[in-house]
């Protein structure tokens, strides 16, 4: 174990900060499990418990494994991953899953472990990669539109359309989180502005063709709707019912909270473990406990910046900004959610809530910033290797 923590390189703060949420994520995670226990399991709450153990554990043995991989072999992995991702949502678009008449066709089974797995988290990161691979090539060029529409711009949509029919939040982030990359890294603001308007155009022909021919492909058009109706009406929905207990949760903690485990909306909310935990957290630790979790994520945040900011090529900078961006953007929405301030997106809380897909991308992520970081580092040690004198002569000898 002293061995692996000696090897441990890149930024510090942001291994600390990702221990830290982990850490925190077993309290609330374990409490709220036993809606899941009780409801639809067997009661055996530390079953839930040992299971998001485990995905954690696997999530930081992925950071690890990540971030000894010298960053500059992420940029070919990329263009191999992106046909890989593209047959890999393809496969699961065509499962067909369905819920009440609504797309379903998130996850995969993956053989002899018998697990599932959610291909569009996947998709994210490795197009965020090859987003930030493509910008930093055309770095020295005088970019045309035309002749970015097919190496960065068909792959992008495909993706995004492969997603948007089972999950909108997720395409929606992702096409903004696109765009966001693009820009810093350079991109015409005139050609932004029409990849944007091609963006709408696409959705509200998606809505219209969806609504028009329903059995033609199972799509969650009726439920964005509901979702959409619900945050700006008071309709009595799934969704308004979701967020009038999230509500009562955050109203009933208070500043300090009721205690670790004390939850009371924990027993109605249905996503009460993944994407509704922020509001159990401010139930039991209270304004001051998910103030703290904010401050995290903040952190995290500025860390992310300062990496990208440190790295030495545009390939690392716009790399550490595709990757790390996105995990703060998820969070800020999942807290968003709670507090009624987004409409209800399905989105969990990177690193604390419960769910598999979700933690190892995460760290994928977050392992893949940890490379930058580590390369920086390295190259730091060599130059004050090199400026050092004695140093220089015991190599010598």
């Amino acid at each position: 174990m002293q061995e692996i923590f000696n090897n441990i390189k890149g930024d510090r703060l942001i291994w600390a900060i990702a221990a830290l949420l982990a850490i925190f994520s077993f309290l609330p995670v374990y409490s709220a499990a036993s809606n899941l226990a009780y409801v639809g399991g067997t009661g055996n709450t530390f079953s839930f418990f040992i299971k998001h153990f485990m995905h954690l554990f696997l999530g930081f043995a992925i950071m690890y494994g990540v971030h000894k991989i010298p960053y500059r072999y992420f940029r070919g992995l990329s263009m191999v991953l992106i046909p890989v991702v593209l047959v890999l949502l393809v496969v699961t678009m065509l499962q067909g899953t369905t819920i009440e008449g609504a797309n379903a066709s998130r996850w995969i089974q993956i053989p002899i472990v018998n697990m599932s797995f959610q291909t569009s988290t996947l998709a994210a990161v490795v197009l965020m990669v090859y987003v930030a691979r493509y910008m930093s090539k055309i770095q020295e060029k005088e970019i045309t539109f035309a002749e970015t529409i097919l190496p960065l711009w068909i792959p992008v949509f495909l993706v995004l359309i492969l997603i948007l029919p089972a999950n909108f939040s997720t395409a929606a982030i992702m096409f903004v989180m696109v765009v966001m990359l693009v820009f810093l890294g350079g991109y015409p603001l005139r050609y932004l502005a029409v990849i944007i308007g091609s963006g709408i155009f696409a959705l509200v022909l998606f809505v219209l063709v969806a609504k028009a021919f329903p059995d033609a492909m199972p799509n969650r058009i009726d439920t964005w709707m509901s979702r959409i109706d619900s945050f700006s009406n008071d309709d009595n929905t799934e969704a308004d019912y979701q967020i009038e207990h999230a509500k009562t949760a955050i109203a009933s903690g208070g500043i300090q909270g009721v205690g670790p485990g004390k939850s009371i909306q924990k027993n109605f909310l249905p996503q009460s473990s993944s994407d509704f935990i922020y509001a159990i957290i401010v139930e039991e630790y209270g304004l001051i406990g998910g103030f703290l979790l904010m401050i995290l994520y903040m952190w995290l945040l500025f860390r992310i910046v300062i990496v990208a900011q440190k790295s030495d090529t545009i390939f690392g900078k716009l790399l550490v900004l595709g990757v790390g961006l996105p995990i703060v953007f998820q969070a800020l929405i999942n807290m968003a959610v709670a507090v009624e301030l987004f409409p209800v997106t399905g989105q969990t809380l990177p690193l604390v809530s419960s769910g598999g897909t979700s933690i190892w991308m995460t760290c994928l992520a977050i392992g893949i910033v940890l490379s930058v970081s580590a390369k920086r580092e390295e190259d730091k040690n060599k130059e004050n290797s090199e400026d050092n004198p004695l140093e220089v002569l015991s190599e010598a000898i």
